[in-house]
């Protein structure tokens, strides 16, 4: 019996991009010991959501299209739906 599906379709850009958002992290542990202007410390901090944000946007694509739109089964399909959508709300009630 075959494993999931990947989730991921090119992992070495996800990784490289999780690994910006782990630069951005640092860079932002070093503005707080140094003390640095909180308005450059939340620039910081924007740049490392929007970074997130992109990786969830990849990963919440690679969902749909590869976990829920390929079954013919209808109720399977209106499964999936609902766990997307559940997902979908999950990323945007994190944005609020």
């Amino acid at each position: 019996m075959p494993g999931p599906p990947s989730y991921i379709t090119d992992e070495r850009a996800l990784i490289a991009r999780l690994h910006r958002v782990e630069g951005q992290v640092q860079a932002l542990q070093r503005q707080v010991r140094r003390q640095a202007p909180c308005t450059d410390i939340l620039i910081q901090l924007s740049a490392a959501t929007k970074a997130l944000d992109s990786v969830a946007l990849v990963l919440l694509d690679h969902h749909l299209r590869h976990c829920v739109a390929p079954t013919p089964d209808p109720i399977e399909r209106n499964d999936r739906l609902d766990e997307a959508s559940r997902a979908i709300r999950l990323l945007v009630h994190s944005q609020a």
